[in-house]
């Protein structure tokens, strides 16, 4: 039996992990924590074997709690992030877990199997994966801050400035482009391969010769029946790949699913 510890300060997300392990019988949870500090002292007193953590917290972030916590006594940790394009990368190629919010119940259970194997395996090298991952992050961290962070476009008359990480798509339309955040449009002289390298730290997907979308805000993906990849953004907007960014559209999709240790 693996003792279990959740932090996240979202009541919903909490509840998503609990009900997940309640689902495995040899998960029991011991302590579910809204408040990152509180957590870090029980998690001192009485550490568990699984720690479920939130890496996106107010007062006290995951990266920092993982950091506070006794190496001799590390826990195996599985970060649970809402999605981002920097920290995906960083999980990917790391030998710590992690979640993605929303997660059904296959990809808990694929993330649990990982766990337990990694639990009975010897010599596996909890502190030095989770400080890898942690420097990765903050390097990522850093990259983004650095990143251009505005644009100026215009709607009507007007002249806007854009945060580049609202933007949720950006398209060819003849000498400009379209920026789409939400239900508004703006437009900007430029081509699209420009576009693409002011928004090049952002994780921006080119899905045909028109058109890039920001990943960052896509949150349904399904498939016409020839295959191609139909894409809704948070603000509603739909669009299509076209056939000959089928397979680069495909590959990218199957980098985000959760594989085996």
């Amino acid at each position: 039996m693996m003792d279990v510890v959740i932090v996240d300060d979202e009541p919903a997300a909490r509840r998503a992990v609990r009900e997940g392990c309640e689902r495995e019988t040899d998960l029991r949870v011991v302590g579910e924590y809204g408040d990152a500090r509180a957590a870090l002292e029980a998690i001192r007193q009485q550490p568990p074997q699984v720690l479920f953590l939130d890496i996106q917290m107010d007062a006290m972030t995951g990266m920092e709690l993982a950091r506070a916590l006794d190496p001799l006594t590390l826990p195996l940790i599985v970060f649970v992030t809402a999605y981002d394009h920097y920290a995906l990368e960083a999980f990917q190629v790391s030998a710590v877990d992690y979640l993605l919010k929303p997660f059904d119940d296959a990809r808990f259970q694929a993330t649990v199997a990982r766990v337990r194997r990694r639990q009975a395996a010897a010599g596996f090298d909890r502190h030095g994966a989770l400080t890898t991952l942690l420097e990765q992050l903050e390097s990522r961290a850093r990259l983004r801050a650095e990143a251009q962070p505005r644009v100026l476009a215009e709607a009507g008359s007007r002249m806007h400035m854009l945060d580049v990480g609202q933007v949720e798509l950006v398209e060819s339309d003849r000498n400009y482009v379209r920026l789409g955040i939400g239900r508004e449009s703006f437009h900007a002289r430029s081509t699209l391969a420009q576009a693409e390298k002011s928004f090049q730290h952002q994780p921006m997907l080119r899905i045909s010769r028109s058109c890039l979308v920001n990943m960052q805000h896509v949150k349904e993906v399904s498939r016409t029946p020839r295959g191609d990849f139909i894409l809704v953004t948070v603000g509603g907007t739909t669009v299509t790949s076209s056939e000959g960014y089928r397979e680069p559209v495909r590959q990218y999709f199957e980098r985000l699913k959760l594989a085996p240790a």
